[in-house]
Order: structure tokens, then sequence, then C-alpha cells
């Protein structure tokens, strides 16, 4: 009987986002329990933002609320700008993106690789690299402002229930099937807070058991709710000193706090024991997940699953 060969060829850059594996990181972490790790860098655009990207997008043409070949307008601190980048291009949309200046230079480079324009603006109070809610502000206010100007359709990642509903229909569900319905905690960075509440309300909803929880860095946690007292960090676009207009508290257990040092410790760690490049808030994320697991808190054979955000190329 002759052999059936079929072809498995994508047709688009949007087929290859999401379905991202699901890695243990057992060298850098022997024990006690498991510390898995969802490869978000795989994305197309290099980061989680691919997924939320995608959506928001979609969710708007389906609306009519976004016509074929209309211009998109976002304000982004370039994991999102490089998401939409990558939708943008394929679905023909005219994109134009705001971002501070004291994000990285890799950032810009990748965005307007990919055809969009990026407005860069000045920052008013951070440093390279430590990027604050008052520069974040000054790209908003551009991006609203150039928004009303042209008639543009304005994602707004900060407030679009789209970006939570991404990783509700995606990553949730890729991770529950990944870990055979095997997972005790779920630990994750917050910028605008859609990949937390998304996977974490996708989990609970499975098991209530699983603890959900935030890692911020020390000094700038609005979540756990104590005073901002260095807001300047290295985890770029998460953590801008105010509880996000997505977050809910309904799907957190609690915050695990992240020094920058830890970060830059446990991305150094990924790279040098697991063979990964991935940036300082994934860093943060694992460092967080590793604290958990060995703090008691948890079954010794418990398993913590984290996100590895995106690639270490965005990085200086």
């Amino acid at each position: 009987m002759a052999e059936i060969i079929q072809e498995d060829i994508k047709s688009s850059a949007l087929e290859l986002i999401g379905n991202t594996p699901l890695l243990a990181l057992d060298r850098l972490h022997p024990g006690p329990g498991r510390l898995l790790v969802k490869c978000e860098f795989m994305n197309p655009g290099g980061s989680i933002k691919c997924r939320s990207s995608y959506n928001m997008i979609q969710k708007a043409r389906e609306r009519g609320t976004l016509k074929p070949g209309g211009m998109v307008i976002e304000m982004t601190s370039g994991n999102q700008g490089s998401g939409l980048a990558v939708v943008s291009a394929v679905l023909g949309h005219e994109l134009v993106v705001h971002t501070s200046s004291g994000n990285s230079h890799q950032r810009a480079v990748h965005i307007e690789a990919l055809g969009t324009k990026c407005i860069k603006h000045p920052q008013v109070e951070g440093t390279y690299g430590n990027v604050t809610l008052a520069d974040i502000n000054v790209a908003r206010e551009a991006a609203e402002k150039m928004t009303k100007e042209t008639g543009a359709y304005f994602i707004l990642q900060f407030e679009n229930p789209d970006n939570v509903g991404a990783h509700i229909e995606t990553t949730g569900p890729e991770i529950w099937r990944q870990t055979g319905h095997n997972v005790d905690a779920f630990v994750a960075a917050v910028g605008t807070s859609g990949t937390f509440v998304g996977i974490s309300s996708y989990l609970k909803g499975k098991n209530p058991d699983i603890k959900c929880f935030v890692a911020e860095p020390e000094g700038c946690e609005p979540i756990k709710g104590t005073p901002i007292v260095k807001p300047k960090h290295i985890l770029q676009g998460s953590s801008y000193g105010e509880v996000p207009k997505l977050f809910n508290y309904e799907y957190y257990d609690g915050t695990i706090t992240v020094t920058d040092e830890e970060a830059l410790q446990y991305q150094k760690l990924i790279g040098s024991k697991e063979g990964l490049y991935v940036g300082y808030t994934s860093g943060a994320n694992v460092a967080a997940a590793a604290k958990l697991l060995n703090s008691g808190k948890l079954p010794k054979d418990a398993r913590v699953v984290t996100i590895l955000c995106d690639t270490g190329l965005k990085y200086p």
C-alpha cells in the first residue's frame, strides 16, 4: 500500500503564534518540585505579546471597529509593538506605535524592520533601561492625540479585554493540556496583567486549588499594596507602579518579590544551565517560581508553571 504523505505548510506567520512548548528547567532547579516554563520567546514576534496582538486585532476586525486596511495605533514598551507589527504586516494594516526612548533600542529596530513606524518619546523620569509610569504616560498621550487626529483604531492594550481573552482562549488551555491537568501553581510578572489574569482565571476555573502569584520587583509592588519606593527597575514592560485596570484580585493568591539582582542572576542561569537566551522579566519569573518551590508553601512534588516572556535579543 502506497504511503500517504501529507503536507504541513503554514500559510502565514499568524499560524506560528501560540502552541509553544512547555519546558522543565530541571538543570536550573533540580528540586524540590518541578519548575515548568512556557517558551513564549518562540512566537514570531519574539514574545508572548503576539498572542494578545492577534486576538485584539482579530476581534476588532470581527466587530467592525477596525476596517480592512485600517490604520492601527498603540503605545508600547516594545513587545506589544512587535506582536502588532507581525499581525499588521500579514493582515495589511498600517501600524504606528509610540514608545519611550528608555526602552531598549533593539525593540525599536525589530518593530521598524517589520514595516511599522515607531515614534520614540524622550523620558521624563526614568533612565535608559528603566522606564517609569511617567515615561509611558508621555507615549500614551501622544498615541491618544494621534488617534483623535487620524481616526485610527487605538489598541489600548492596558484596558482591552481581548488582551485577557487571548490567554483564556489559548495560553491557559495549552498549559492545562501540556501538564496533563497537573499543575499546583502559576507565577508571572505583570505589565498590562493580560497574561496573568487570563491564564490564572482559566486555570482556577479548572481547579480552584491552583495558586496564582504575581512576581513584582522589589520597591515597586503596587499589587501587593506597598508604597512605591523604587519605580526604576530592569523589568521592561512590567510593574509600572500602579495596579493595571485589567487586573483582578479574584485570581490572585499573593506576591513574590524579586530584586533586580535576582532577575539578572536567573536570566543568566537560564542561559548557562538551560541554553536559552531570554529577557529580564523571564529571569524574574523563574526566580519567583524557584522561590515559591523552595518556600515550603507547596507540596515537595509540586509543579509550578511560569513564562519565558521574550527573547534576550530584545535587550542591550
